[in-house]
Formats: C-alpha cells, structure tokens, sequence
C-alpha cells in the first residue's frame, strides 16, 4: 500500500488516499475525506511503481 496525496475535484483540499500496488489496474470510487463527495479514482501501477492516477468528479 503507497499513500498517494491530491486535490479534490469537488472543494480543491488536499487529501490522500491509501493505494494498493498490488493490483496493476483499478477504478472505483471513494467519497472525499474532507467535503464526502464521491470521487472516481482511476490508478495503474507498473512493477508496484505508480504511473497513472485520476481523480475525477462523478458526474
């Protein structure tokens, strides 16, 4: 698991998500920590090193 730090697309906060390097691909959503509304996260990781993150607002 990486701690990956950004900003929500909804109130601009920084906030952080715990992101598991295991799985080479994943979308899902997850509501942000600071204002709960739901944010797409889109990760691909490559030999567990991060090379793609989305944060996107669900719309």
């Amino acid at each position: 698991m990486i701690e990956h730090y950004f900003s929500c697309p909804y109130c601009w906060e920084s906030i952080s998500m715990l992101l598991d390097s295991s799985i080479s691909k994943q979308s899902y959503i997850e509501d942000c920590e600071v204002c709960c509304n739901p944010i797409q996260v889109t990760v691909e990781f490559f030999d567990m090193e991060l090379i793609d993150f989305q944060a996107d607002s669900v719309e």
